[in-house]
């Protein structure tokens, strides 16, 4: 059964991990890319390469699709939520601490803050019935 979950559901999921995908056209194509995020408020705080490609498309405001989700097997349960907003560096005065709180998996040349303002979101949950084998 799917249901749609309300905005505060949907907040709530994201402060439950720290990966996402980010979504953003480049030269001419969709590219998706894993992160690892912190929340801050309605707020997404995220660390990139500074010459990556979020790095230099960040330099101006950058429209982009954010999306987290999870997935348990044995529990049949799933839920996925789904952003929109755009993606600018932090300013200067608040990198330090907005960086500190973001641990990229990818290593800590990942030193260029970005935040993700978001626009909209929203999420679903699905839980499936439990599978029975023949009595």
């Amino acid at each position: 059964m799917i249901r749609v979950l309300d905005e505060q559901q949907s907040y709530e999921l994201l402060t439950t991990t720290t990966i996402g995908r980010v979504g953003f056209v480049h030269e001419g194509r969709v590219q998706i890319l894993p992160v690892n995020f912190a929340v801050s408020g309605h707020d997404l705080l995220l660390r990139t390469a500074p010459d990556g490609v979020l790095g230099a498309l960040s330099s101006e405001p950058l429209e982009v699709a954010f999306e987290v989700d999870y997935h348990d097997p044995l529990g049949s349960t799933a839920w996925s939520v789904l952003m929109h907003g755009s993606l600018t560096r932090v300013p200067d005065d608040e990198a330090a601490g907005d960086a500190a709180r973001v641990h990229p998996w990818a290593g800590d040349d990942r030193s260029l803050p970005l935040s993700l303002h978001i626009d909209t979101i929203t999420g679903r949950s699905v839980k499936r019935d439990q599978f029975r084998g023949k009595d």
